[in-house]
């Protein structure tokens, strides 16, 4: 199935937004050689701010940042310009942040690892379409391992607290923890 995309326009402003710095980098060197004009920020802070300042016609803004939620810069950015096209990256999806972040006006929601073109078709994405599936998604028991890791690291690595949140045994949850991530 091949998605319809429109054409960036005349405004090519971008803002990318995420704290892990070599990602950035290489995602805003992608961006711009599709013929963005990339402004980037590393922090909730630092994304408002552009948001507020000179706020793009389009954004990319992870979820989870060092210094808060990446939906605070959303919101920003809808206030000052409602037409932007937002794409909100995230290594944790999940059914309530992507509805959240939708809610507040992100035009999709992508899972990491997402490349430059992932998110090219989201923000060139015209109407109505479904986005091709990825070229090489996450396994299924990559999903799983990452969602365990991720309630495990909120519990402060409690093992005993984690199993009681995930509704699995202590142990069962110990020889997933002492395996290594599936791929």
């Amino acid at each position: 199935m091949e998605i319809e995309l429109t054409e960036i326009g005349a405004d090519k402003s971008l803002l990318l937004v995420d704290d892990d710095e070599a990602f950035l980098r290489r995602l805003a060197k992608a961006m711009e050689k599709r013929g963005f004009e990339v402004e980037v920020a590393e922090s909730v802070t630092a994304g408002r701010a552009i948001a507020t300042a000179r706020p793009p016609a389009y954004a990319v803004i992870d979820l989870r940042l060092e210094d808060g939620n990446g939906l605070d810069v959303v919101e920003a950015l809808r206030e000052k310009r409602p037409e932007s096209r937002i794409v909100v990256l995230t290594g944790y999806g999940a059914i309530a942040t992507a509805v959240a972040a939708v809610k507040i006006g992100a035009t999709d929601y992508l899972s990491k690892p997402a490349d430059a073109n992932d998110i090219t078709n989201a923000l060139l994405g015209a109407g109505d379409t479904l986005p091709p599936p990825p070229e090489n998604p996450m396994s299924a028991d990559r999903v799983r391992w990452e969602h365990i890791q991720r309630v495990y690291e909120q519990c402060d690595r409690n093992v005993s607290e984690t199993a009681r949140r995930l509704s699995m045994h202590r142990r069962t949850l110990q020889r997933i923890l002492a395996k290594r991530s599936p791929r």
